[in-house]
């Protein structure tokens, strides 16, 4: 058998998966929605994922770090706190605006998601927040974020920004250019977190 049949398959229906997820739910959700979805039998879905669960911890785990690849290439090669994360925020927004199916599934489920393995989370959010929490510690030694700032609370501020526009985003039925709203979110964080003269 050809080595690259199963990674093939594997993508061929990790991506029916989350498109079946995004417009069923993942609750109402079957393995043969996605099976037919991929255009495979069954059986099939249970050479490469163990459960329905198993398919989006998969999704959580495989895809997603896929895009953090990116996100981390994109924070490396700005130079400053404030382009890192302007690359970020527009890197993300972009990402979810490419594949609403995947933002569905990402903003929904992994907030909602009890019956995964709570590690593969508390890893996606740890590899999001050490990214801001790095862009954070350059600004401070940069000068353009406050020194006294409390991190904890700033990488919560900009990441449930950064949510809440993509929200809102796909309430509105994805309309109009997601990527769009980087500048303004960047521009709101630096001026609620910005340093002021005399700090």
């Amino acid at each position: 058998m050809n080595m690259e049949q199963p990674s093939v398959k594997y993508n061929q229906i990790l991506n029916a998966a989350i498109k079946v997820f995004a417009e069923q739910g993942f609750h109402q959700a079957t393995i043969s929605q996605v099976a037919r979805e991929a255009g495979v039998a069954d059986g099939t879905i249970y050479l490469y994922f163990k459960s329905k669960a198993d398919l989006l911890s998969n999704f959580f785990s495989y895809k997603t770090r896929l895009v953090f690849d990116r996100f981390r290439n994109a924070v490396d090669q700005a130079e400053n706190a404030r382009s890192k994360l302007t690359s970020l925020i527009e890197l993300h927004l972009g990402e979810f605006q490419r594949d609403p199916n995947m933002a569905v599934v990402f903003q929904r489920e992994a907030l909602l998601a009890r019956y995964l393995d709570e590690e593969s989370i508390r890893e996606i959010t740890k590899t999001y927040m050490d990214l801001l929490d790095e862009i954070l510690r350059q600004g401070q030694q940069e000068g353009t974020i406050r020194n006294t700032l409390p991190l904890g609370l700033a990488k919560r501020f900009i990441l449930g920004a950064v949510n809440e526009v993509i929200n809102t985003w796909l309430v509105a039925g994805s309309d109009g250019e997601l990527v769009d709203m980087a500048g303004p979110l960047v521009e709101l964080c630096f001026k609620g977190i910005g340093a002021g003269r005399g700090e």
